[in-house]
């Protein structure tokens, strides 16, 4: 009987963990991920969020015509690439658990996408710093901040040739 009610108390107790474990996954993915100011927007990212993946996000739900932005925070996962002209690819190399010291970057598009070009400094835990193009990001232990500064004229990227590269296109001025 003592086995029974042990086993009962135990499956209930696993249930209860579950339920506030789910609860909190609910509470972290409803958390108001960014804020309307005067020049555009204010988002404060979390753990685990994919910084690119967001940033897209925003520029789909809000419409942004174009935009530049800035940021700082704690990375979990940093991936730089470096371009190779001759090649015409990035050579990618990623760093953990760094405080993004600078992130600059822009939105364009691409097409009916959102076009992300971010660049960032990255530093460890010995003030080693790396930095460039910024190819994948994803928020560590903190937050991470990013001011988003809207433009009011829709801006294109078009791959160009010979580089390959997705290049900026600016409208001819009269």
């Amino acid at each position: 009987m003592r086995i029974q009610f042990n086993k009962i108390m135990a499956g209930l107790l696993f249930c209860l963990a579950f339920n506030l474990s789910q609860a909190q996954q609910k509470n972290d993915s409803e958390k108001c991920r960014y804020t309307k100011t005067p020049q555009g927007y204010l988002m404060v990212l979390r753990e685990g969020d994919d910084v690119l993946e967001q940033i897209e996000k925003l520029a789909k739900e809000q419409n942004i015509p174009s935009a530049n932005f800035t940021g700082i925070g704690f990375a979990q996962d940093a991936t730089f690439g470096f371009y190779d002209f001759s090649q015409k690819k990035f050579h990618p190399k990623t760093f953990n658990k760094v405080e993004m010291g600078s992130i600059t970057g822009s939105i364009a598009w691409s097409g009916e996408k959102p076009s992300i070009h971010m660049h960032g400094v990255a530093t460890d835990d010995k003030f080693d710093a790396y930095g460039g193009h910024i190819l994948g990001l994803k928020v560590g232990t903190g937050s991470m901040e990013i001011y988003i500064t809207v433009n009011p004229e829709k801006l294109e990227r078009k791959v160009e040739q010979p580089l390959n590269a997705n290049v900026l296109q600016l409208p001819c001025l009269k």
